[in-house]
Formats: C-alpha cells, sequence, structure tokens
C-alpha cells in the first residue's frame, strides 16, 4: 500500500471478486461469479490473518451451499433460494460504488434473484457492505441489505434458514474444534440458544496453537424482528433467522431493510464489548446510495442523517 493511499480500501479483482482491504492486508472478499448459485463473502479473516470462515460443513458434503458468509432464504413464493438443489440463483446485476477512506471502505452492489425459469427476476436486492479497523487488529463488516419484490407483492415464507448466514472456521466449531458459542444473554451451546433471542452471537475458539479468535454478528435494533431468534448449531453456523416465526411480506414500492453487523475479534466472547459495539451499531445511521455529486461517479455512499 502506498503511504498516501487510504487506510481502508476495497479492491476490485478478476471474476467478480473484491477484495476489502485494511492497512494494507486483505480482511474480506466478495465472490460474485456465475460459478455459484449465489454470491458470497470468503473468506473473512482474524486479528492473526486466519481464516475465520469456511466453505462447506467440515462433515456433510450435502452442506456445499454453507459458502462462508452468504444470503440465502429456503421459501421465496415456495421456491428454496437456500440449497443448492433447485435452479434457483442470486447474481450480481452491477456493482454501484467502491468507496475507500481513512475510516472505513464499503461497496454497494445490485443483486436480482431468479427462479430459474423466468428470465425476470422476483427481488432486487441492494446491498451495502463496510469494513473498518477495530482494536487489537480487529474489524468490523457492517452489511446493509435491502430487497424489494418486482410485483406487488412477495412472501418470504416462514422458515429458521435465511436471510443472513454465517458459516465459521471448523478449528472454532464446536463440533470440529473447541469453540463456543455464547449470546448476549450469556447463555452458551446450541442447546439453549437455538431459536432463542438474542442481540448478538459469538462463536469463538483456537483458529490455531495459542491463537484465540472468533467472530460476534450483531441483529439489529431498527430490525423488524429484533432481538432475533437464532438458527445456530453446534457444528459452526449461526443466522438471524427473520422469518422463523412468522413470514415477511416484500412489496414493489415499499423496500425493507435489514442491518448487521460481524467483528473479527481476538480472544473469546467479550460480552461487555460486544455489549458495547451493539449500542454503538444501534446509534449508527444507515447507508443511503445516493446520485454521485462528482461527475465522474455514477453513485456514492453516504450514511443517512441522524436528525
Amino acid at each position: 500500500m502506498y503511504p498516501n493511499s487510504p487506510r481502508c480500501q476495497v479492491v476490485p479483482l478478476p471474476q467478480k471478486q473484491v477484495a476489502f482491504v485494511v492497512d494494507g492486508q486483505e480482511r474480506l472478499r466478495w465472490h460474485a461469479a456465475d460459478d455459484a448459485p449465489r454470491p458470497f463473502f470468503f473468506p473473512l479473516t482474524g486479528p492473526s490473518g486466519l481464516p475465520l470462515t469456511r466453505m462447506g460443513h467440515p462433515g456433510a458434503p450435502n452442506h456445499d451451499h454453507h459458502r462462508s458468509i452468504w444470503f440465502a432464504h429456503h421459501k421465496v413464493l415456495g421456491i428454496d433460494f437456500w440449497s443448492d438443489t433447485t435452479d434457483a440463483v442470486i447474481r450480481q446485476e452491477q456493482w454501484l460504488a467502491y468507496q475507500n477512506g481513512p475510516e472505513e471502505a464499503s461497496m454497494a452492489v445490485e443483486l436480482g434473484w431468479y427462479d430459474g425459469h423466468d428470465p425476470a427476476p422476483l427481488l432486487k436486492q441492494k446491498l451495502v457492505t463496510a469494513i473498518a479497523p477495530a482494536d487489537d487488529n480487529g474489524v468490523v463488516i457492517e452489511i446493509q441489505t435491502t430487497l424489494n419484490s418486482m410485483a406487488e407483492s412477495l412472501e418470504l415464507e416462514k422458515t429458521n434458514f435465511g436471510l443472513l448466514a454465517v458459516r465459521v472456521a471448523g478449528s472454532i466449531s464446536a463440533v470440529f474444534g473447541d469453540g463456543v458459542l455464547t449470546g448476549s444473554n450469556g447463555l452458551r451451546t446450541e442447546k439453549n440458544l437455538f431459536e432463542k433471542a438474542s442481540a448478538w452471537m459469538d462463536y469463538s475458539g483456537s483458529v490455531d496453537t495459542g491463537i484465540n479468535e472468533g467472530l460476534t454478528y450483531f441483529d439489529h435494533p431498527g430490525n423488524a424482528t429484533y432481538p432475533s431468534k437464532w438458527h445456530v448449531r453446534d457444528d459452526g453456523w449461526m443466522g438471524a433467522s427473520v422469518c422463523g416465526d412468522a413470514p415477511v411480506m416484500l412489496y414493489r414500492d415499499r423496500p425493507t431493510t435489514w442491518r448487521y453487523m460481524i467483528h473479527a475479534h481476538a480472544g473469546p466472547a467479550n460480552i461487555e464489548l460486544a455489549n458495547r459495539l451493539a449500542e454503538d451499531f444501534g446509534r449508527r445511521p444507515p447507508f443511503m446510495i445516493q446520485p454521485a455529486k462528482k461527475s465522474h461517479h455514477k453513485y456514492q455512499i453516504e450514511r443517512a442523517s441522524n436528525e
């Protein structure tokens, strides 16, 4: 990284990949090529530089649809956008903005959800992802997604599977490593946390000999189901279930937005720190994708006003 380069950067790469870089080190990568049914992030690295997420289930080949950090839903009008067993796909239509900066770098893209038969999408998704440095060489990933139905309305049916899922590295899962699941209520393990409401969920464990790191996944107070009930497993994955209790209706003229944050941190779960980050996240205004003020950019990413 050149001395005058911004501390935080997004770097476009071949094959619809984008690297998120902090202090000259790549910490997260976006994959949107058509060789997978839906885009995903892989890897997200911890302070040591080792991956905290993985592709697929360590012990189940029929779970290759678990791609590190990804968006999906099991029942969109009854169509399975979760597994790899149907023709349904999510495709990146275009990138909207890449922004570097001293405090955070961000990317905005537009995605389409297709049933695999109709050439028109069922849904449009606008996704904003931002990376920022955190203490002890950690990073914070803020993820904001907005869905619009292309029809007048559309139902995301009741299911535990969706919307944003995280598959952690095998070494920090409870079954395949020494990892521990911890909820914001202080409870631990799948038995005590499965389908329970929580403001955040943490998975931490040994990524290598003598190196303990983890991920804290935050729900946002502005989300309709906050605090969401969680689909979590000791084998290494976690997701806030936006339709766990009831279906969610999407509309053409009324966008629906969800906001999440992931903290890649050193050490085991720290409840005091996580609660403080959760409070900060709750006060932070959402992103807005606006027409750019500079003529050579089409769009720019801004924070909405708190007023």
